[in-house]
């Protein structure tokens, strides 16, 4: 007898906000919401500047939506150096900020880093010649370390990563050659195959694909808002249904009132 999976959770996720602190920013984008997911993942560069002016309006907007919202930084939120500040604001908004941590929404573990740039397979940057070379990768080493140990530390029956930099070269299609290995970085990649990560979400890459799969085969999705919005027609944002049979699906989605079209059919992901 043939048994349909149940869901597990609906993961809602998006990136590359680039807020810039006006009002109605994102209402229209997240419309709905609530009625399609569980919980909201941000993929970083929330912020254009890193102003917390800018935080403090995209803040205002997020306090709206009543589900569980868990997030990272993005390299734009580091731009001013307040970092503590921004977590504080989104804090005060019901953002949980993830930072080489880990978080639980019921059964679903969430670890998130932002990630770092380094290059992909055997094109890596390696760590060899000006002491400059030898920190850029060892930042992205240690990025991709605490990854592995907030997935690891979760005990759920399904825990997934979420970035800001691109763990694989599958979803960076598009984006200019030059400057692939500052997109990311296959260690994380590898740091959420030896955690057996469910799913990974990340932003950071404009121009690139909406999905791909690592090596080992977990689904990736590249939620940066440019990258939705390309799409014919344009997504508000990501839905993944995470199911206990292993697979991830990506969900459709109605249109909001006065705008945007209604996402694709849904894409089925096989683990």
């Amino acid at each position: 007898m043939h048994h349909t999976a149940r869901v597990l959770v609906r993961i809602a996720a998006l990136g590359d906000l680039h807020s810039r602190g006006r009002p109605g920013e994102l209402s229209r984008r997240l419309a709905g919401l609530e009625q399609q997911a569980d919980v909201l993942l941000l993929c970083g560069d929330l912020t254009d500047t890193g102003d917390p002016h800018e935080a403090r309006g995209l803040a205002q907007e997020l306090a709206a939506i009543a589900v569980p919202k868990v997030a990272v930084l993005g390299n734009h939120d580091h731009e001013r150096g307040a970092e503590a500040e921004l977590e504080a604001i989104f804090s005060g908004a019901g953002v949980q900020l993830l930072d080489g941590t880990a978080t639980t929404v019921g059964a679903l573990g969430i670890a998130g880093v932002k990630g770092f740039g380094g290059g992909f397979g055997r094109r890596r940057v390696v760590a060899f010649g000006e002491p400059a070379t030898k920190r850029w990768v060892e930042e992205g080493r240690r990025e991709a370390e605490k990854l592995e140990a907030a997935l690891r530390s979760l005990d759920t029956p399904h825990r997934v990563a979420l970035l800001h930099y691109s763990p694989t070269l599958g979803t960076l299609a598009g984006e200019a050659p030059e400057i692939i290995p500052f997109l990311g970085s296959s260690d994380l990649a590898e740091a959420a195959e030896r955690a057996a990560a469910d799913a990974i979400f990340h932003g950071h890459c404009h121009f690139g694909k909406p999905q791909a799969k690592t090596e080992r085969g977990i689904p990736v999705f590249n939620c940066a808002a440019p990258v939705l919005d390309h799409l014919r027609p344009p997504r508000r944002f990501v839905v993944v249904e995470l199911s206990l049979d292993g697979t991830a699906e990506r969900t459709a989605l109605p249109p909001p009132p006065g705008g945007w079209s209604p996402l694709p059919p849904t894409h089925r992901v096989e683990r």
